[in-house]
């Protein structure tokens, strides 16, 4: 059924009240292009906020793209211009023809369309969203009632257009977002991923911004199909049990001509000033969060893709792009706050309102900061001066897995705090470990590459690297590829290297992040306790000269605890000893140096180890294991 009855999309006065107080979460619903009847006539509305315009005139391929035979009303106050062409129905170009004070014509594109022409067209396409039907009724009931702290969360970062691509063919081969999820569904249950989280959906006009500088907000990129492909996909997603997030970018957008750049021949959806107003680094502009209406816009951009698409999360970029107002400008060049600070006021208050409504409206969703500094209290509540989100990726535990990670094993001992000081901290947020896209790109290196040492040496690395990831706390996304260790960077012009699976190295990688994830997903005490010292208990953190870590994660109940062991060098400890915290049974679930995952070793024997009565690493209790050059080990008791 559809999510929500169809509303008369005509603007009222109670429509722009609200819209100039920010506060009308279903103004998608009324701005835009929307097949409707007016009296007896069927056709479609179109409504287009442009307050600093002289006129404003609709030009369509519906009458050959004349640019004055629809001439659209202003209505007051809001300074929104509106029409209804009687007889237009879906799948018609279109833009608003926009005439400045100054008598320029600017050609734009619709902020509100549902569809866009393909790239490298920039025109906008009636569509009748309302018209997709859902099937996914038991997981939106199901997420209702979710604790996503207590719950496995392990997420595929994918980008569609260069996961999986049709060989042979003219055009670029992309799969289809009914071909793509039927093909992904099948791989992500295999793999025992909880979630996807897509990079690049909502409409761009550049590949090479991988859909991170937007024009069109509210439109599933025409990319890789129509809006009723790409609620297919998120229906068969959640009809297997896998939870959807979408990247979504407030930060900034492009300056392209049709885009929202200088809208109305002024500074509208950017701060006038650019000192407040551009990213130098970026070239792109930055929405204005002290102007109502923007607030609005962006807000009801969130709850669309969350109501109309049933969507599960949303990833927030550059989070601290917007809370700096100095963030990647000099000195001078940027305006402080009213207290001569550097804190974007407007935008901690954006956060505050957007993420107090979507928990209120839509339990079970997830909002997720990508917020790469220490700002405080980011996943706190607003009531307590939190910013109000979900979980916090963990950036400075990235950053100091993949320093360490590089670093040839010799050096290691030297950096050993690299690889416990985020547990220092678990508890300041609700974390996710990331291993993003963003490592992968710009001549950082594959995560394989990264890594030390021979060929078969990176992938020992990388497997006890990823087991170190699991153990940790919080919860966990890999970018793809990253599964099956991808040899070169990520470039959204290609596919990912798939032929290497027939590489045992490579297979045998993917064969172990899939023994990983399903050992997560079997035991609460890798997810249940995630943000809370309960959950985690070193044995030793400070085996520095060798260069090893050991660690226990405990469920609530303390009933099937998990035991790591990890050697992050190349030296054989043929009979290592570790403290345990009880007597008892030890059952050896995973050796990452196992044959079968592109190891050295034949598969231990003993799957059983009993505690001693030997005092060790603190611990009344301790096993011996014969622990293997890069070894990991994962023990059940």
């Amino acid at each position: 059924m559809a999510e929500s009855k169809k509303i008369d999309p005509f603007i009222t006065d109670m429509d722009m009240y609200l819209f100039g107080t920010g506060t009308h979460y279903d103004i998608y619903k009324k701005l835009g292009a929307h097949p409707c009847k007016k009296g007896q006539k069927q056709g479609v509305y179109f409504a287009v906020w442009a307050p600093n315009a002289a006129s404003v005139h609709l030009i369509t391929d519906f009458n050959g793209w004349n640019e004055d035979e629809f001439q659209m009303k202003r209505l007051e106050p809001a300074g929104i211009y509106e029409i209804f062409i009687p007889g237009m129905g879906v799948d018609f170009q279109y833009k608003y023809l926009i005439t400045t004070k100054t008598g320029n014509r600017l050609y734009k594109a619709d902020p509100f369309a549902n569809k866009a022409e393909l790239r490298p067209g920039t025109a906008s396409v009636t569509t009748d969203i309302s018209k997709i039907r859902w099937s996914d009724s038991s997981w939106m009931k199901k997420r209702k009632q979710t604790n996503l702290f207590e719950s496995p969360i392990a997420i595929y970062e994918c980008h569609i257009g260069s996961w999986m691509r049709h060989p042979g063919r003219d055009d670029e081969g992309f799969y289809t977002y009914r071909e793509f999820a039927d093909r992904m569904t099948d791989y992500l249950l295999d793999m025992h991923y909880t979630h996807i989280e897509l990079i690049g959906i909502a409409e761009h006009p550049f590949d090479g911004s991988w859909g991170y500088q937007v024009t069109g907000y509210y439109a599933p990129t025409t990319r890789y199909g129509s809006a009723e492909d790409f609620a297919y996909m998120v229906n068969k997603f959640h009809k297997n049990n896998i939870g959807i997030i979408l990247d979504w970018v407030p930060a900034h957008f492009p300056r392209d001509a049709h885009g929202l750049a200088d809208f109305d021949g002024q500074a509208l959806y950017e701060y006038a000033d650019p000192r407040k107003g551009e990213h130098p680094d970026w070239g792109t502009k930055i929405f204005d969060y002290g102007k109502s209406e923007v607030k609005n816009f962006l807000i009801a951009n969130a709850i669309f893709w969350l109501k109309e698409f049933h969507i599960d999360g949303l990833r927030v970029d550059a989070v601290a792009s917007m809370l700096y107002l100095d963030y990647g400008k000099k000195d001078g060049a940027w305006i402080p706050n009213k207290y001569g600070g550097n804190h974007n006021l407007e935008a901690i208050e954006f956060f505050k309102h957007l993420n107090s409504y979507i928990h209120g409206v839509f339990p079970g969703v997830m909002m997720i900061a990508e917020e790469s500094t220490a700002w405080p209290k980011v996943t706190d509540i607003p009531e307590n001066d939190g910013l109000g989100f979900t979980f916090k990726w963990n950036m400075g535990w990235m950053h100091d897995f993949c320093d360490y990670m590089k670093l040839d094993p010799i050096f290691r001992r030297d950096n050993h705090y690299k690889m416990t000081f985020a547990m220092s901290y678990n508890q300041a947020e609700k974390y996710i470990l990331v291993l993003s896209h963003d490592e992968v790109v710009h001549l950082k290196c594959s995560m394989l590459n990264k890594m030390p040492g021979f060929y078969v040496d990176k992938f020992a690395n990388l497997r006890v690297g990823y087991t170190y990831m699991l153990g940790h706390s919080g919860k966990k996304l890999l970018f793809m590829g990253q599964e099956f260790a991808q040899d070169t960077e990520w470039s959204e012009d290609r596919e990912l290297d798939w032929s290497l699976l027939a590489d045992d190295l490579h297979s045998g990688m993917q064969s172990y992040v899939r023994e990983l994830l399903k050992i997560y997903n079997d035991h609460p005490c890798l997810y249940e306790l995630d943000h809370e010292w309960e959950g985690f208990s070193w044995i030793n953190a400070d085996d520095t000269y060798k260069s090893i870590y050991s660690f226990v994660r405990y469920d609530r109940a303390k009933k099937k605890s998990l035991l790591f062991v990890l050697n992050f060098t190349p030296m054989e400890h043929g009979d290592y000893r570790v403290g345990v915290p009880k007597s008892g049974r030890y059952k050896l679930l995973l050796e990452a140096d196992d044959r079968q995952f592109g190891g050295n070793s034949e598969p231990s024997k003993k799957k059983v180890f009993t505690a001693e009565k030997v005092s060790w690493d603190g611990q009344d209790y301790s096993i011996a294991y014969p622990l293997a050059p890069y070894g990991a080990a994962i023990f059940e008791f």
